[in-house]
Parts: structure tokens; C-alpha cells; sequence
């Protein structure tokens, strides 16, 4: 007579699996809280380092994380933004969220500081007489007020006589523009026009 194989269920493994959601759940509640007071956007590794995972793990949660933002539509979304993750406003929002808490819409930049900035982006390191020879016209002052606006800094010199300091783009560039990383501009040759319409 054959003996019958009885199956029996492991209690302890799924106090395990319930232990995994746990943490996963608990996880997932601490990158929101610690991006939720932060005001710039943080990068995987403050979570390497904080939360003692390794960099796969960090990059599944938060991906799980603004998957369910994504789907719930709602009024808070997670982005890539800046080399780091940060909660945004959903963009569907933003006129009502403008007229009920007073803001104004972002500050456009003029033709010649739109161009200036263009420059930049796709040509630096760059210094100002490069800048001048490209746009045809003076741009110390368009450079000016792109540093004021914290969109343009000093990176270094350039090795050219009288090593002229060069340019380039900030992270509030990539914020302002919603990019995460300056790669992420389109290529020159994907760009068919621009057309500039504001006054310098």
C-alpha cells in the first residue's frame, strides 16, 4: 500500500512574504515622506546611502512608486527630474492651482537670453567670445542675467589665450526646463526651427 506524501505548508515562509511587503510597504512610505519635505530632487544614491540599499532596489521602488502616482492620475505626481526624483504638481491643475494660491506664471526669457542659453546648452564649455562669434552679437549682458537667474554658472577656463572663463548650465537649467540630465535635450538635428516670439 502506498504511503501518501502529505503536504505541509510552511508557516514561516509566509511570515516572510508578509515580512517582505511589510518592508517594501515601509519603504515606499519613507522615500515619499523624505522627498515630501525636501525641496530639491534627491538621486538614488540618498537612498543608497540612507536606507542601506543597493542601487537596484532603490531604482525598483521608486519606479514602483511613480507607477502608482501615474495611474492614480492624482494631484501629485513623482518625476525624474535633475539627476533626482521630486514630487510635482499634476500639470492639469496648474491654472486652478495658480488662481487659488496667488502664483504667477513662470518668468519667460527674452529672444537674445532664449539664444544665449541655447548656446550654452548645446556648446558648453563655452566662453563669451565663442558665445559672440555664434549669436553676432555682444552676450556678456544676456550671460549676465542668465547667471542672475541661476540657469548659467561658471564651469572653469578655457585654454585659449588669456584662458577666458567658460559657461555652462545649472541644475535649476535642467528644473526649469524639466530635464533630468542635459543629454536629455533634443539633438540639434531633431530640431527643424525655433522661433523666438518675446522681445530681447
Amino acid at each position: 500500500m502506498e504511503e501518501r506524501e502529505e503536504i505541509v505548508e510552511n508557516p514561516e515562509h509566509e511570515d516572510d512574504d508578509v515580512q517582505a511587503d511589510k518592508d517594501e510597504s515601509d519603504l515606499k512610505g519613507l522615500f515619499e515622506a523624505v522627498m515630501f519635505l525636501s525641496n530639491d530632487p534627491l538621486p538614488v544614491t540618498f537612498f543608497v546611502k540612507n536606507f542601506g540599499l543597493d542601487p537596484v532596489h532603490a531604482r525598483i521602488i521608486m519606479d514602483s512608486l511613480m507607477d502608482e502616482y501615474e495611474s492614480r492620475d492624482s494631484g501629485l505626481k513623482i518625476v525624474e527630474i535633475s539627476r533626482g526624483f521630486q514630487f510635482v504638481t499634476n500639470k492639469r491643475y496648474a491654472d486652478q492651482i495658480r488662481r487659488v494660491m496667488g502664483y504667477t506664471r513662470k518668468e519667460t526669457l527674452s529672444k537674445g537670453m532664449l539664444e544665449t542659453l541655447s548656446i550654452v546648452s548645446y556648446k558648453q564649455p563655452i566662453s563669451i567670445a565663442e558665445i559672440d562669434e555664434l549669436r553676432g552679437v555682444s552676450s556678456r549682458m544676456m550671460v549676465s542675467n542668465l547667471m542672475k537667474k541661476n540657469l548659467v554658472k561658471p564651469v572653469g577656463r578655457k585654454e585659449l589665450p588669456g584662458r577666458p572663463l567658460a559657461y555652462g548650465t545649472t541644475d535649476d537649467f535642467l528644473r526649469y526646463f524639466g530635464l533630468n540630465k542635459i543629454s536629455d535635450l533634443p539633438k540639434l538635428s531633431e530640431i527643424k526651427e525655433l522661433s523666438f516670439t518675446s522681445e530681447d
